[in-house]
């Protein structure tokens, strides 16, 4: 059997468990050495998942126990682009933290894994139940990074942040729970195989706790008016964690679109698109308010924050767009914004660091050291994430916009979009003239020096937004097998019943 797959969630769980006991504990040095090597080889097992998944969807059933019984992790085209770009992210949130992040607490880098551990399980995972529990795990790393370091603002959005978590896990229980006594089963690919052949009076059950998770998802993605506690719990955390934090969102648009695509998707029956009539306003009004945040933002942290909120309404808009049909493009955004959000929060951190008291608020205040070098980031990473040319922030947007073909999608999708990413422009203008142009005559503030894993850091994630507009027909050629394997579900539990009566079968003869 290959273990490939079960190797993204064992690996950083045990290295992490690790690095709490002694000598492990008592030493910064390898703690950092060991993180990073741990993330490289994520980074390579990935690859070769990614890769793997495009020729077929692997399965691996933990114990042998087949599905629905066992537990299954699936990895198939969309958890592989998503796992993909969690290596990334976290690789560039553990090296740029080696400065002065992980010296605050021996628990720092535990912490890490732990949540790259719940965040891959999460993608990985083939069952609600499973999904449920690497939520919880991955939350709970996240509290302990979110009020890492200390002070009034990281408790006070932590305390938030824990507290509506909290309800949104209760929730995510009850959900399971109804689903599970209408349909006897929490696998996804089996529910998908049973939903339509529920019968009148456990379609309603069946409907309410497919609300319910839509619900609770949307708390999780931060859909409006599930979103408000996200700008702020971002702008506390520090830079490494938030950069880090840029995928946790996706990781709520991941579980809409596995459910809702998936097990209520258009073979559902009488369940058949169930979140369509809910997700398409919210959607529209999600971009709406959060172009009004990155507006009225402070601060680039902010504005930023704001910026994933428009992510996941630009995303969520695909899943209905035609029925689903321009999916594939709401894929290659999730790639670019994902990416871009956790470039612009080191950014926004290397920029506050330099302009002392004045931090990254939008005020003027003395000029940057290194300003030749930050403005340049700068100014590329707010080109992607605006959407102008060349980068791919355009290509996203034009695709989706083309792919709102019908007139009654085009007069929401089309303002709704072109108003952000202008209101988008107009902010992120406003910042560079605040940071680079419109600063006082006096010296510039002795910061920090900008140390060279920290550069990197940021190196990496933009050089990755320009090998994603390099090689965007590749990219958007894999995300079209991702939307097929989101509606091909069905043949997963079907192949491992006929693969377990096999064996069963030459069991007997033997």
């Amino acid at each position: 059997m290959n273990h490939l797959p079960i190797l993204p969630i064992l690996l950083p769980s045990l290295t992490g468990t690790l690095m709490l006991l002694p000598p492990l504990s008592k030493s910064l040095k390898a703690r950092r050495w060991i993180t990073c090597t741990v993330l490289i080889m994520l980074m390579v097992i990935v690859a070769v998942l990614f890769l793997s998944a495009h020729r077929q969807t692997i399965t691996y059933a933990l114990g042998g126990w087949q599905p629905p019984f066992g537990i299954v992790l699936v990895v198939d085209r969309f958890s592989a682009l998503l796992l993909a770009v969690t290596a990334i992210l976290a690789f560039c949130a553990g090296i740029y933290s080696a400065d002065q992040e992980d010296r605050q607490s021996s628990l720092f880098h535990p912490l890490l894994l732990f949540q790259v551990m719940g965040i891959n399980g999460a993608f990985l995972t083939g069952d609600l139940f499973n999904l449920f529990v690497f939520f919880e795990m991955l939350l709970i790393a996240s509290y302990a990074l979110l009020i890492h370091g200390g002070g009034s603002e990281k408790t006070k959005a932590g305390f938030h942040y824990v507290t509506l978590n909290l309800i949104g896990s209760a929730l995510f229980l009850v959900a399971l729970g109804t689903l599970y006594g209408t349909m006897g089963t929490l696998n996804m690919a089996d529910m998908s195989a049973k939903v339509g052949f529920l019968l009148p009076e456990d379609q309603v059950l069946a409907k309410t706790g497919g609300l319910l998770l839509l619900l609770v998802f949307s708390l999780k993605s931060a859909l409006l008016p599930l979103h408000f506690w996200l700008p702020k719990t971002y702008a506390a955390a520090s830079a490494s964690v938030v950069a880090l934090f840029a995928v946790m969102t996706k990781v709520g648009v991941y579980s809409i679109c596995r459910v809702f695509g998936g097990i209520f998707g258009s073979n559902a029956g009488a369940l058949a698109n169930i979140a369509t009539p809910w997700i398409w306003p919210l959607a529209i009004a999600t971009v709406a308010l959060g172009s009004i945040g990155i507006f009225a933002a402070t601060s680039l942290r902010l504005l930023t924050a704001n910026m994933v909120i428009v992510s996941v309404g630009t995303l969520l808009i695909t899943f209905v767009i035609e029925g689903g049909q321009s999916l594939l493009f709401g894929f290659y955004y999730l790639l670019h914004s994902t990416v871009v959000t956790g470039a612009l929060f080191l950014i926004a951190d290397q920029i506050g660091k330099q302009r002392g008291a004045a931090m990254d608020r939008f005020v003027t205040a003395r000029p940057v050291t290194r300003a030749t070098l930050l403005g340049g980031v700068f100014l590329i990473a707010s080109i992607a994430a605006v959407g102008l040319p060349p980068l791919s922030g355009f290509i996203g947007k034009v695709l989706i916009l083309h792919s709102a073909s019908r007139f009654a999608e085009q007069v929401w999708v089309w303002p709704a979009l072109l108003a952000s990413s202008l209101m988008a422009m107009i902010a992120f203008s406003r910042a560079g003239s605040r940071f680079f142009w419109n600063v006082s005559a006096q010296k510039p503030v002795s910061g920090p020096k900008m140390r060279f894993a920290q550069i990197a850091a940021i190196f990496i994630l933009l050089s990755t937004v320009a090998l994603m507009t390099v090689f965007a027909d590749a990219i958007l050629a894999y995300s079209q097998g991702a939307v097929g394997d989101l509606r091909q579900n069905a043949t997963i539990i079907e192949r491992h019943h006929e693969t377990d009566r096999g064996h069963v079968h030459g069991v007997q003869e033997s």
